[in-house]
């Protein structure tokens, strides 16, 4: 009897070492397997049901976070708090694919990165939703606001000068750090909305998915849309000229180099009418910082040849232009060059340096050519990141500010900073605008892109600020770069816009300076030869 007991005994133990070790090896070696299986329809357990961990603005302001909702596929729905932020925070449902920062972030924010290994093998055992960490942006919301609400305020009606539009983009950074403090896009979606519809199921689910889709509105437009720049690239040109030592700012011009029309390979640039020749400039010779004031095409035309190929195109590589840029997002690649692999031939690499010819942009790219000048020639690694907090609220990655290189000689910035402050307050169609008149000593370049067939062109402003005339060398706080699709004159178009988001942002002190005391621009003009000739 005893003998039968301790077979039966053995037998029993047997099986259930057999059973032990199945569901170890299915639910512990093999669990991924399992897990990722087409036929496997616990679409909605484990990690594939995250307790989603929150999205907080710079300074700890709530921007998206789950809500218990028992319909709802894994019991919660995403919710969002800055509607002008939908395309860059996106959205998440589960079963769907995440957009924005929810796509770029979701392995923090499901908890399948910065968690132990152990905590992760345990809650994959028992299948356990893993427990997302919550992630700190460098967005301020009230900047996000503030561009938002002007973007709208100061849309032109239609005229001969500018139309009004709801579609671009704006981008303000921190050009020292290379934070990006507030990015819009236009036109825009509702997350909440595309969140709801999506989670509710039911054969219309998708309809509003559709709609935006449709629309375009899904593109985040600073980091995915690609445009002409336009004169905004002469700054790019300008930089290199001035970093190689091809030109200087004095550098002079006769009036048939000014004005054109110039010739290569057989094709025709200019005459320029941007100079306004005979009323506003009815002398010569000008000099380069004149030319670059008043936006001359035929004179950078003729910088960007006389640098040459190679040259000009080393400074653009230093930008990250031809090249994927190193930000927590993708970016479409901007490019200069011919999207078949030939080179350029002379005329286009002249219409190129002065922004027309092949160039195609983002504005996130254009961001990175204006914090360069910024920063004294230095260009930071674009970050949305600030820091990862466990749900301890313990730090568990904080990012550092980390530079890229150095694209040209502090020098070289600080002339191009006075180039652009020339361009606001010197330029001949600008003292009608705020801009010209800010007290917050703003720089800028702006970009009117012509597109042909009849089209209003794209509208453009670089811009930075404070400028200090009495101290040239110190570097200005934030830089704006704002664009409008089809938005005609880029001074009429965007320099309201740009005025008022800057002085609603420094007289707010959402970012803190001093007031620069510039001069009047009818004394600082021709003191440095910029004012009627």
């Amino acid at each position: 009897m005893a003998r039968s007991i301790g077979r039966l005994l053995g037998t029993f133990i047997l099986l259930f070492l057999i059973m032990t070790g199945g569901l170890v090896y299915w639910q512990v070696v093999k669990a991924d397997n399992v897990r990722s299986a087409e036929h496997n329809v616990r679409d909605f357990v484990g990690e594939n049901c995250p307790r989603r961990g929150r999205i907080f603005d710079r300074n700890g302001v709530l921007l998206a976070e789950s809500l218990k909702d028992p319909l709802a596929p894994c019991g919660y729905i995403r919710h969002y708090t800055e509607p002008s932020l939908s395309n860059l925070i996106g959205y998440y449902v589960a079963g769907y694919p995440p957009y924005g920062v929810e796509a770029a972030f979701n392995d923090i924010l499901s908890g399948q990165v910065e968690t132990t290994a152990m905590d992760q093998l345990v809650r994959h055992t028992l299948h356990e939703s893993s427990v997302g960490n919550d992630i700190y942006l460098t967005i301020d919301v009230r900047i996000q606001r503030v561009i938002n609400r002007d973007f709208d305020t100061f849309n032109p009606p239609d005229n001969k000068l500018a139309y009004a539009s709801n579609q671009g983009a704006i981008v303000v950074s921190n050009p020292h750090t290379g934070e990006i403090l507030a990015m819009l896009s236009r036109p825009s979606y509702d997350a909440n909305k595309m969140v709801q519809t999506l989670s509710a199921g039911g054969p219309h689910r998708e309809d509003y998915f559709k709609q935006v889709n449709k629309e375009n509105a899904l593109i985040n437009r600073p980091l995915q849309a690609r445009y002409i720049p336009g004169s905004i690239f002469k700054t790019v040109t300008l930089m290199g000229a001035l970093d190689s030592g091809t030109y200087t700012l004095d550098s002079q011009w006769n009036m048939q180099q000014s004005l054109g029309p110039i010739i290569y390979d057989s094709s025709l640039i200019g005459p320029d009418k941007n100079l306004g020749y005979p009323f506003f400039t009815p002398k010569f010779p000008i000099t380069t910082q004149y030319a670059y004031s008043n936006s001359d095409n035929v004179v950078f035309a003729q910088i960007g040849v006389k640098m040459g190929m190679q040259k000009w195109l080393d400074y653009t590589r230093r930008l990250y232009i031809n090249q994927d840029i190193p930000f927590d997002l993708p970016v479409v690649q901007s490019s200069v060059l011919n999207p078949d692999g030939h080179p350029l031939s002379t005329w286009q690499l002249a219409e190129d340096a002065f922004g027309q010819g092949v160039d195609f942009v983002t504005p996130f790219q254009m961001s990175l050519v204006d914090n360069a000048v910024a920063n004294d020639g230095m260009l930071m690694k674009p970050s949305l990141l600030t820091r990862v907090i466990d749900q301890d609220e313990q730090p568990v990655a904080i990012t550092e500010p980390q530079q890229l290189n150095q694209v040209v000689s502090s020098q070289t910035a600080s002339e191009v900073r006075q180039s652009m402050f020339a361009v606001t307050r010197c330029n001949g169609g600008y003292p009608s605008v705020p801009i010209h008149t800010s007290p917050w000593g703003i720089m800028g370049k702006t970009g009117t892109a012509e597109l042909g067939t009849g089209q209003p062109p794209h509208s453009w402003m670089l811009t930075q600020a404070p400028y200090y005339s009495s101290d040239p060398t110190q570097q200005p706080a934030i830089t704006v770069v704002a664009m409008k699709e089809n938005g005609g004159e880029a001074i009429n178009a965007i320099g309201p816009i740009i005025a008022h988001i800057y002085q609603d942002i420094f007289s707010q002190q959402l970012v803190k300076v001093e007031a620069p005391n510039n001069p009047d621009s009818d004394i600082y003009c021709p003191t440095h030869h910029l004012w009627k000739q």
